[in-house]
């Protein structure tokens, strides 16, 4: 008898779980176990890697936002240990604001440019360009498509990330496994460093005025020491209401929220960097179908300020969008 218990208790927690999958959780929530399962068990606990709880509630110090991979641990009343891996999606409170716009200039951009990663300091734009045999970074004046100054990459290197950081440019790689150090006034490279071990991938990267925060295309952003971009200082989990937002890339710090643009899509997000909370969501589908018609690579991943107007570009783009938040 014991065994088919066991398979009983088993397949109705498997039920469960994936009927709650797409439904997700909220943080505060309880798991409503189904009967089958808590009547016969002396003991029920969750893992996660090294950490493990019996409290059976949704609790912040053991879960994040998005997608959860745990272990149920359950002793059953007849002293039989069983096990069963399951994903607990976490999803935000409130949904996050279609935020409206309107595009208000247009200046151009080269073609060429596989853009990686993009930002403003007066009227100068900084830009990575990715590819091995094609990476660089460039600056050049808004409305111009000929760099002011260029530092050719390594053939080897794949650029990602940048930002700005007193007079320094610190720029990830995509799977070089180090990131560069350069004068933000000439381009030379002054250094370089490992990524950090979180990391397998280098993404999107920006400055919040304390620490660098970067993503490797999960949804997790990783806040770095300025003085020592190896080390991981935190990590906040990115959420959304209804929607895990995975691949999250490119990144833009300003007046308090990170924008961030999901790779592949034609969304740009608003990201409270204290929670994770997406707030709100513009979506440049408009724009996008443009590049990606003919190839889908050429997608958006160029987020920069003008004032209070954003600038958005892609890879591969013809042009830079001014857009004015309304």
């Amino acid at each position: 008898m014991s065994c088919k218990n066991d398979k009983k208790i088993l397949d109705s927690l498997a039920d469960y779980n994936n009927a709650m999958e797409e439904k997700g959780y909220h943080f505060g929530d309880k798991l409503n176990l189904p009967q089958e399962v808590t009547e016969n068990a002396e003991s029920i606990s969750i893992s996660f890697g090294d950490k493990e709880t019996s409290d059976l509630t949704i609790d912040p110090k053991f879960f994040a936002y998005g997608d959860n991979e745990v272990t149920f641990n359950i002793k059953t009343k007849g002293g039989e240990i069983l096990n069963q891996d399951a994903t607990i999606n976490v999803f935000t409170k409130n949904p996050e604001a279609n935020i409206p716009f309107e595009i208000v200039a247009e200046y151009p951009h080269d073609p060429n440019n596989f853009v990686e990663g993009f930002l403003m300091e007066g009227n100068t734009i900084y830009e990575s360009d990715g590819l091995e045999k094609a990476s660089q970074l460039i600056k050049y004046t808004l409305g111009s498509t000929a760099p002011a100054q260029t530092e050719k990459q390594p053939t080897d290197i794949f650029s990602e990330g940048i930002a700005i950081a007193g007079d320094k440019i610190y720029q990830l790689t995509y799977q070089n496994k180090i990131g560069f150090v350069y004068d933000k006034n000439t381009l030379k490279k002054i250094s370089e460093f490992p990524l950090p071990n979180e990391f397998g991938e280098g993404w999107g990267l920006t400055y919040h005025g304390k620490n660098l925060i970067a993503d490797t295309g999960s949804n997790k952003l990783y806040f770095l020491d300025v003085n020592n971009p190896s080390k991981v200082v935190k990590t906040v989990s990115v959420g959304g209401n209804k929607e895990i937002y995975n691949q999250i890339n490119e990144l833009e710090y300003h007046n308090g929220f990170i924008y961030a643009n999901i790779w592949h899509q034609p969304y740009i997000l608003k990201i409270n960097p204290q929670t994770g909370e997406t707030v709100g969501k513009f979506d440049f589908t408009k724009i996008t179908g443009a590049y990606t018609q003919n190839n889908s690579e050429h997608v958006l991943n160029g987020i920069a300020f003008k004032g209070d107007h954003m600038l958005v570009t892609g890879k591969n783009w013809s042009k830079i969008y001014e857009v004015a938040i309304k």
